[in-house]
């Protein structure tokens, strides 16, 4: 930089700080000189033969802007003192001429040729993160698992399985129903974090029970990074008080509970005003119907349903209510297909004979098997097309023919496409229950009248009185249990709020135990700090008591055992309550422990239960239809528990009705809702797909690549995890690392086993604004560099070149998906000859030699007419290629659309569950997406210039 000759009036831009716009020198002294930067207002001063700066020098044909904003073309240019006067022609054709000092200071190099010939070259190695950050942001949304790589979660079959089938859905409307401890949440949230990333959703709601909100707002964060607002009474009233509009509005992800809805009006208006994507109602059995009339929640949900395009369900217990309320859980996703409750409960008798005709199908193992049955044929021919049952009967095709018409069974009967439930039954990996159960005398005083409430029958200490501690034998009982089992962890959940306050305060009182209260009249911060209590091995509680809500939504399979205080009424409230503990996962056994009064209602409850329903070592799904059929019996029997043989025909009818339920639903509707909900080899497949997109140490060094090239400090952690922290250079303020730093780790199961840890993957924020950071910047758009090689003569010039598609449009349309190629990379030298296939891009990155940049700065200005004609040429080439790309994307765009239009049309024509706005709004995205995709422009990302030396 010595040999440059500086002078006051000079315009020159920074090489590292080009947001400071065009530099005036004010001050030449010596070896320093001062240049102001007018559009900053910030002043510089620099040592003269080491400055990182750039002379500014316009060729003729520039067009340029004046300090007042006239526009004008540079036809000459003269110097002046070491400066320029630059003259030409305005807008309007008037002649100009200004001095140098006179242009607009607030320009912004940021395009690849604008930096090039101002002189602000990147290194090669910024170059090359540059263009492998366009290859993985690419084939992040090319993925067909994109959405679903970023959840802390173990990647469990079934739950991707689940979300997966939403991605080419334009609305997701679904009841996700598994069985207890199967994990709905995490499926709502795979399914919430896909529709989010892909941009089909933006404003979400959740409306949960109270007790949950923390639970979900911290699952939310920790596994998904979603962070969700909690809208509760007091922050709703704050929010009304700064008068900002709806207070539903202050938030993109709003997480609530159904209660407060409930009790406040107002804040009832101001949801349904609010404009949402998507909602989420977890335990949705709470929403009570019945045809007469329903719930004010189940209204609000309704009138949210109604208006939301997106909806998720969910529910352990799907008919915990009876086929009613099952059939209104429906109702809610799809009022128009599921109106009529007659009719509904009509359909379900069908499924039987669906099911074993699918079933027949299914064990054919040839085509010349399938074309001998006539009997079969003739069965399939109301329900598959002569396409497909001709496909049946050909050799070649009939294994992908016979999957085919299982898919179209699925997809034409019952409520497969709303309505998802897995079992332990397919779902493995559950561990076994075990009850022991402890008769006692009851005393003297439990004395239950004829017409006394059922409740106080099975639950004790209603009918003992203010005394009821003292009088108990469960209570005597419970106090030696826990001392025999000092150590472990257990959970104990009763009916009622008072019982478990009541009793929690004894123990800790009167017996020294370690426990924590867990019930609905605590706050939720209070409850999440007793859950803590409990679950802190070293210093927390022995025990736990909750009342009816600990059964719901919480997770304690850490919990060694569960001691049931009590037996609830409704045999899936009983599944709930075990569902705490038996979870995917557990490892141990789960013990489930019973105290009960001998000879009274308790014991007829806990034998029909057991003997009966079989409803404590395995799961009941029978339970709420076999309450319902036998509630009269099972009343008269529990207020009259003297009357063996009463009872033991309840017992005997029990066990035969819960046969026949059973092998009907195994046959009929449930196999066909199991067979729509898990298909074990498409699960295996997404799994393998979801592993090969994570590559988790391509991520790792690409990061590496950023952290250096920004400023960001890591250091190692431990075995595979990091320490990241801000540097005090750090280049940009939009990335989304934290004022405190992180400590990451890139691999799953250190993520899984350390929750103190974030979890990178392709998809964490920090990752995401990573490659934000690079694509939306100018970082690397330019580089010079060296090359040997005897493809060219010594000394000639090549230019590479990345053109990357530009196609504005609708996030939802993840446009990029159909793009063919991450940029169109062209290699040529002067006389237009193309090298990509000689120098392929791996390879030239390894060649390419470093350049000194004052020296690649000097070649550039004076190449520059040399440069011009190559960019020039490149821009043609890619002219060239713009149509031939356009048309592959749109005929890839093409061919996705048509397949599930033309499924979704064959489906309309016998399943009412596709509605014609679903195949109008598909159509409508087609031409869309054509229209956009028509639109597309290449344009000129990064571009590096090669100087070509002999090869040894």
């Amino acid at each position: 930089m010595s040999e440059i000759s500086f002078a006051v009036g000079q315009r020159w831009v920074s090489n590292s700080e080009a947001e400071l716009g065009l530099g005036i020198i004010i001050e030449v002294t010596g070896r320093r000189i001062e240049i102001s930067f007018p559009a900053a207002e910030e002043q510089r001063s620099y040592a003269a033969n080491n400055a990182p700066l750039s002379r500014v020098d316009y060729p003729l044909g520039e067009q340029v802007k004046t300090r007042t904003g006239e526009r004008f073309t540079i036809n000459e240019k003269h110097p002046l003192n070491g400066c320029f006067v630059y003259q030409g022609e305005t807008e309007n054709g008037e002649s100009i001429s200004i001095h140098e000092m006179d242009l607009d200071s607030f320009v912004q190099f940021s395009q690849a040729t604008d930096r090039l010939f101002a002189g602000q070259i990147d290194k090669n190695r910024k170059f090359q993160l540059r263009l492998r950050t366009h290859q993985y942001f690419h084939r992040l949304h090319q993925s067909p698992v994109f959405g679903l790589l970023g959840a802390r979660v173990q990647c469990l079959p079934h739950q991707f399985y689940i979300a997966s089938q939403m991605t080419n859905r334009i609305s997701s409307r679904v009841l996700l129903a598994d069985e207890v401890g199967l994990g709905k949440t995490i499926e709502a949230g795979l399914i919430m974090h896909q529709q989010i990333m892909q941009g089909r959703a933006s404003r979400v709601l959740v409306i949960v029970p109270s007790a949950l909100v923390h639970q979900w707002l911290v699952e939310m964060l920790r596994r998904f990074n979603l962070a969700f607002t909690v809208i509760d009474a007091e922050r709703y009233e704050a929010l009304v008080e700064l008068d900002e509009g709806n207070a539903f509005d202050s938030a993109q992800l709003v997480l609530t509970d159904l209660q407060t809805l409930e009790n406040h009006p107002e804040m009832q208006t101001d949801v349904l005003q609010a404009s949402w994507d998507m909602l989420v109602v977890d335990e949705a059995h709470h929403l009570q119907w019945h045809e007469d009339q329903s719930s004010e929640g189940y209204q609000l949900v309704e009138k949210l349903a109604a208006q939301i395009a997106s909806v998720l369900l969910l529910t352990a217990t799907p008919e915990q209510l009876g086929m009613d309320s099952h059939f209104a859980r429906l109702k809610l996703l799809d009022p128009d297909r599921y109106y009529d409750l007659a009719q509904f409960r009509e359909e379900q008798q069908h499924y039987q004979q669906i099911s074993l005709l699918l079933d027949q199908l299914m064990a054919v193992e040839s085509a010349s098997d399938f074309d001998k049955n006539k009997s079969l044929k003739a069965q399939l021919k109301p329900y598959l097309d002569d396409e497909l049952l001709s496909a049946l009967a050909e050799s070649d095709e009939f294994a992908a023919a016979r999957e085919q018409a299982k898919q179209r069974f699925l997809d034409q009967f019952g409520t497969g496409r709303i309505l998802f439930r897995n079992t332990r039954d397919t779902v493995k990996g559950f561990p076994e229950r075990q009850l022991t159960s402890y008769p006692l005398e009851f005393p003297e005083q439990f004395l239950p009248e004829t017409n006394s409430e059922l409740t106080h029958l099975v639950q004790p200490e209603t009918l003992l009185g203010e005394d009821w501690l003292e009088l108990d034998p469960r209570v005597e009982w419970l106090v030696s249990w826990l001392k025999q089992h000092r150590g472990e962890k257990t959970l104990l959940i009763t009916a009622n709020a008072e019982t478990a306050k009541e009793l929690e305060l004894h123990l800790r009182l009167q017996h020294g135990v370690r426990s924590a209260v867990f019930h609905e009249q605590m706050t939720l911060i209070t409850r999440d700090r007793a859950a803590a209590f409990f679950a802190d091995d070293e210093e927390g509680a022995q025990i736990l008591i909750c009342s009816e809500i600990g059964s719901e939504g919480r997770n304690f399979q850490f919990c060694s055992y569960l001691v049931l205080f009590d037996l609830p009424l409704n045999p899936d409230l009983l599944e709930q309550r075990i569902g705490r503990l038996d979870r995917i996962g557990q490892r141990n056994t789960v013990n489930i422990v019973l105290p009960f009064y001998q000879d009274t209602a308790q014991q007829l409850l806990l034998d029909w239960y057991q003997q009966g329903l079989n409803a404590f070592e395995s799961v009941c799904k029978t339970g709420a239809a076999l309450r319902e059929q036998f509630a009269d019996q099972l009343e008269q029997c529990l207020r009259h528990p003297e009357d063996k043989k009463a009872f033991a025909k309840l017992l005997k009818d029990t066990q035969k009705a819960e046969q026949q339920l059973r092998e009907s639903l195994s046959q009929g509707r449930d196999r066909l809702l199991t067979l729509n909900s898990y298909d074990e080899a498409a699960a295996k497949e997404i799994l393998m797909q979801v592993d090969d997109a994570s590559s988790p140490l391509e991520l790792a060094a690409f990061m590496d690549d950023f952290f250096d090239a920004y400023g960001v400090e890591q250091q190692a952690h431990s075995a595979d995890s990091i320490i990241l922290q801000r540097g005090d250079e750090l280049r940009s303020d939009e990335i989304d690392l934290p004022e405190d730093g992180l400590t990451a780790t890139y691999q799953r199961a250190r993520a899984l086993s350390r929750e103190d840890m974030a979890f990178l993957s392709w998809e964490h924020p920090l990752v995401l604004s990573a490659m934000d950071a690079v694509i939306s910047s100018d970082l690397g758009n330019t580089a010079f560099c060296q090359l040997k090689s005897n493809l060219v003569p010594a000394g000639s010039l090549l230019l590479e070149v990345a053109f990357v598609m530009h196609c504005p449009a609708p996030k939802q349309f993840n446009i990029t998906r159909y793009i063919p190629e991450s940029y169109l990379r062209i290699v040529i030298d002067e006389n237009g000859r193309c090298f990509e296939e000689q120098l392929p891009e791996q390879e030239m990155n390894q060649q390419a030699g470093r350049i000194p940049k004052h020296t690649a700065q000097q070649m550039v200005q004076v190449a520059r007419s040399r440069i011009d004609n190559l960019i020039d040429t490149s821009k043609k080439m890619a002219d060239n290629h713009q149509k031939q790309l356009i048309e592959q994307a749109i005929r890839k765009m093409t061919e996705l659309t048509d397949h599930e239009l033309n499924r979704l049309q064959h489906l309309a024509e016998q399943n009412t569950h596709i509605k014609p706005v679903e195949i109008e709004a598909l159509q409508s995205q087609q031409q869309q997406l054509q229209q956009y995709l028509h639109q597309a422009e290449l344009k000129l990302d990064a571009l590096r210039l090669i100087i070509v030396t002999e090869a040894e």
